[in-house]
């Protein structure tokens, strides 16, 4: 009994703190909080299904595990091809991060499928929840900020000896731009990062009755994470949305008219109103700044797609090697960036054609899966279940929230993160768990 609530505890845990980037340690390699809440996860679920193994995995369990052999073996063929220590150092960093993100997610799976339905919900709460704080974190960042205060040496420097603090974009008429970064690392990050409840939350939110007890908080924490979102000044964040929403328009678009989504978007745009109008060109200048498509910053998330060719010269079908593109771009451009600017150009030149028509396949093993969560949804509203009222709007809110995140690392860096496969985890498991319901029907 212990063991179980401590394993409840732990998976919990961990979903609530996947995206607090900026707490990690040294622990022989760089390690956040939420990998090691991840480790203890699966440990302690082993521990307590030690006796019931041979009664066997759900197969969706499997099937990820299969996946998870088969991305091993694309990455210890591309092993072969690194050429010096550094790189060798990245991809042992890139292969433990592997490890923990597919083990977490298939031992996820693997849990809900053995827990009542309200476990999956709360699964669900505690990733909102999580990224929520680090909305709440990147206000508190921005009011510090204004004020000459560094919070994040305030609150997280004790803790971890030194935290990256807020982002700095520059100055105009000598007033300092800030784009908060909450306890991500930067704040694209944020911004694609907080995709992940304004889609999934959205069309569970269109579908509450009247007098729901979630409705309001609902109500009022969206409108709060879009604010978020404007404030990272994240175009990939934004791009990510604008995908998301469109998806969500195709079965919701009635609703999107609707006052439950009129009156808290008049009310924030009231509110971005008042503020800008004290600061008109201030806030031109910065918008101005982030639509222009002739600046550096842009180019450059453009001409990483030009590495591609010249990078798999030799190398095309496993890649450079997990995880070592910043070697390889350090050696082309002299610049010492650790991270592309791109998932799919990282992904092609660390994986080759092998490794990205795998990650392709088990995307769109994902989005079948969730096919079968949209037609389990159909199911129980034909048996007038009035749980399909939640499940047809969880499935199309993953369904966006996925395509969301795939969109906006286009031109950034986050779907190789724990936050993305705890998405696919939630994804994965929906048919898994609440086709229970349909069973015993």
């Amino acid at each position: 009994m212990i063991l179980a609530r401590a394993t409840g505890f732990l998976f919990l845990a961990t979903l609530f703190c996947l995206s607090f980037e900026k707490i990690q340690w040294e622990l022989a390699g760089t390690i956040g909080l939420g990998g090691i809440l991840a480790i203890l996860f699966v440990v302690s679920f082993t521990l307590e299904r030690l006796g019931a193994w041979p009664r066997g995995i759900p197969r969706t369990v499997a099937v990820v595990l299969l996946f998870a052999a088969a991305f091993l073996l694309v990455y210890l063929a591309g092993f072969y091809n690194i050429e010096n220590e550094q790189a060798a150092a990245q991809f042992a960093k890139g292969l433990a991060r592997f490890a923990i993100t597919f083990s977490f997610a298939a031992v996820g799976i693997a849990y809900l499928a053995r827990r009542p339905l309200r476990v999956y919900w709360f699964a669900l709460a505690a990733l909102c929840a999580g990224i929520a704080l680090n909305g709440v974190y990147g206000v508190a960042q921005l009011v510090f900020a204004e004020a000459g205060r560094d919070l994040d040496q305030t609150l997280l420097g004790p803790l971890l000896g030194e935290a990256r603090p807020i982002n700095l974009y520059g100055a105009v008429e000598g007033a300092d731009v800030y784009r908060p970064n909450a306890l991500t690392n930067d704040p694209n990050h944020l911004g694609i990062v907080l995709l992940v409840p304004l889609l999934i939350l959205t069309p569970l939110y269109l579908r509450l009755e009247r007098g729901h007890r979630l409705r309001v908080p609902l109500m009022l924490l969206l409108p709060f994470l879009l604010l978020v979102e404007l404030a990272t000044l994240s175009r990939s964040g934004l791009l990510g949305l604008l995908v998301g929403v469109l998806v969500l328009l195709f079965p919701y678009g009635r609703r999107f008219v609707s006052s439950a989504v009129l009156v808290p978007l008049g009310a924030l745009a009231l509110a971005l109103a008042v503020v800008v109008s004290r600061r008109i060109d201030f806030f031109e200048t910065v918008v101005r700044s982030r639509l222009d498509t002739e600046s550096g910053s842009t180019a450059t998330h453009f001409e990483v797609y030009e590495l591609i060719r010249p990078a798999l010269d030799g190398h095309a079908l496993f890649g450079l090697g997990l995880n070592t593109f910043s070697v390889y771009y350090e050696a082309v451009t002299g610049l010492t960036n650790w991270g592309p600017h791109s998932f799919y150009a990282a992904l092609v030149i660390e994986t080759g054609i092998v490794g990205t028509a795998l990650f392709a396949t088990f995307i769109w093993w994902v989005f079948r899966r969730l096919r079968a969560g949209h037609r389990l949804g159909k199911a129980l509203a034909a048996m007038r279940d009035p749980l399909a009222a939640r499940v047809r709007p969880l499935a199309w809110g993953l369904t966006a929230a996925i395509l969301g995140v795939m969109a906006a690392n286009a031109f950034y860096l986050t779907m190789q993160q724990s936050y993305f496969y705890a998405l696919a985890m939630l994804a994965l498991a929906l048919p898994v768990t609440f086709g229970r319901r349909l069973s015993a029907a």
